[in-house]
């Protein structure tokens, strides 16, 4: 198998994710003891909740990367497999980029803490909006360019699904202007416009940490957001990562660029199974996995058997 290891960004978040697999295998529970000697009190939230401080920007983001991290060093230790690439959407690079090697579960962190921080407050509350749209996103993408105001389309997610963000305003005009040509666009319960130049202000206020952060080199190549193409380069890194800010998640070229380069197995390390059905609408025949239980990780040894 050529394994394309996968990780979520927000909106996967759930209570107790993480929890069962880090109770059952060493290698997730050393991941939860990093994370909780780095952001005490961050693994009890993620087990107990309240619901509504976990899904806090700044909290649901290094809690995600902890349950993606923890779930992939499980697997690893349980199966020996080494992933041949890894991609993460929006918030999962980082995730990525840990299981690869360049980057530490602690630096990655307190990077999304600060991240997630710093997107929150970039916008005041209500000023801006996201929207996902049904259909050709070659018209969005001529809708935004030719609306006023701030919306861009933000994440290329399936052939048919794009999500634009902006100010309010204009997200309500671009999405009414595409209901009027025939699609669909649903208005999206987000904190803040993410991945659009609203975002500038995080961007530019989180790029000094991302380049005093050490990078070590790659174990395999992590394909990141803004190019949709594999890098390896430790010293590229903080910039990828500054521009993803302000930058559209193209995940459907993610997707097509690493079957492309000979992915045939996708795993999601995480909570939910949301890139799961993304891959499946990109790639109708991917063999496709889920790991973030005990449960799903015996499903996936016994696949293997099966298979050899």
């Amino acid at each position: 198998m050529n394994i394309a290891a996968l990780f979520p960004g927000q909106g996967s978040h759930a209570l107790g994710m993480g929890h069962h697999i880090a109770e059952a295998n060493d290698a997730a529970r050393v991941a939860f003891i990093e994370a909780e000697d780095t952001l005490p009190g961050l693994t009890a939230l993620m087990r107990e909740g309240p619901l509504d401080a976990l899904t806090l920007t700044a909290n649901q983001q290094p809690a995600l990367v902890t349950a993606s991290v923890a779930a992939y060093r499980a697997w690893q230790a349980a199966t020996g497999f080494t992933p041949a690439f890894a991609a993460g959407h929006s918030l999962g690079e980082f995730s990525a980029l840990v299981a690869a090697g360049t980057l530490r579960l602690p630096d990655a962190l307190r990077l999304t803490r600060q991240r997630g921080e710093l997107m929150q407050a970039a916008v005041p509350p209500g000023a801006g909006a996201m929207s996902a749209v049904m259909g050709d996103p070659n018209v969005v993408r001529e809708v935004c360019a030719s609306s006023e105001g701030v919306v861009q389309p933000a994440n290329y997610n399936a052939p048919t699904q794009t999500v634009i963000s902006g100010e309010k305003a204009a997200v309500d005009a671009a999405s009414a202007e595409l209901k009027a040509r025939g699609l669909k666009a649903i208005p999206l319960k987000v904190s803040a416009p993410f991945h659009c130049t609203l975002m500038q202000p995080a961007a530019d206020a989180l790029a000094p940490a991302l380049h005093a952060t050490d990078y070590g080199a790659f174990a395999f190549p992590v394909y990141a957001n803004v190019t949709a193409e594999a890098n390896r380069d430790p010293a590229r890194v903080a910039d990828l990562l500054t521009q993803q800010i302000t930058g559209s998640v193209r995940w459907v070229e993610t997707v097509q660029a690493l079957a492309a380069a000979g992915a045939d197995t996708f795993v999601e390390f995480g909570s939910g199974t949301v890139l799961t059905g993304l891959v499946k609408r990109i790639l109708p025949d991917a063999r496709t996995f889920n790991i973030h239980t005990p449960e799903d990780l015996a499903a996936f040894q016994q696949a293997v058997q099966e298979q050899a």
